[in-house]
């Protein structure tokens, strides 16, 4: 894995664990030469995640919209790419990327985690997607993502494509490992 899209909160909570994940995130994948390729600004987890790579001397690529320029203040300190919009951004991450790694964050973090599962289940990428699941913070998202494959609305061949870790060295060993899951392109129709 050269690089990674890094999935994670624009926002910084006052539990100043997240803050220190996120930096740490950004050192330890510096240190092991993977790229960052994430939103492109400065603020909460995901302006954390580039500082540090940055800072450790790693590559970091932002990918951001106009209309989130000034909003996410920009980070003119990596090499940053201004969209259109968020499928400009969403497609770029995927192309730059060699799998994605999901931190805490809101909705358009969930946003990008499920659109990355949901693309790798159809077929329209074959990288890792790993979950760092610090502090419990997506225990209930497993659980669920777990409930929609027991009811069946996640085939078979799909249900390991979230790999969810409490440890990043873990989650990266997982992520590096990787294997393609059948994609519903190339399913008959007696598989769906």
């Amino acid at each position: 894995m050269k690089r990674l899209a890094v999935y994670c909160g624009s926002a910084t909570p006052t539990d100043p664990r997240y803050l220190e994940l996120a930096r740490d995130v950004g050192t330890a994948l510096a240190e092991q030469g993977i790229g960052v390729v994430y939103g492109g600004g400065r603020l909460g987890l995901m302006g954390a995640v580039a500082g540090a790579a940055l800072h450790k001397g790693g590559e970091v690529i932002g990918v951001i919209p106009e209309a989130l320029v000034s909003a996410e203040v920009a980070n003119y300190d990596c090499e940053l790419t201004v969209v259109a919009d968020m499928h400009e951004r969403k497609a770029a991450f995927t192309r730059l990327s060699d799998g994605f790694l999901v931190l805490p964050g809101g909705v358009g973090t969930q946003d990008e985690l499920w659109e990355a599962i949901s693309w790798a289940q159809l077929g329209y990428h074959a990288k890792p997607v790993g979950l760092l699941n610090a502090f419990g913070f997506y225990d209930h998202l497993i659980a669920f993502n777990r409930h929609m494959a027991e009811v069946g609305f996640v085939r078979p061949a799909h249900t390991g494509l979230l790999m969810a870790e409490t440890e990043l060295d873990r989650l990266l060993d997982r992520m590096r490992a990787h294997q393609p899951a059948r994609a519903i392109f190339h399913m008959k129709s007696e598989e769906l």
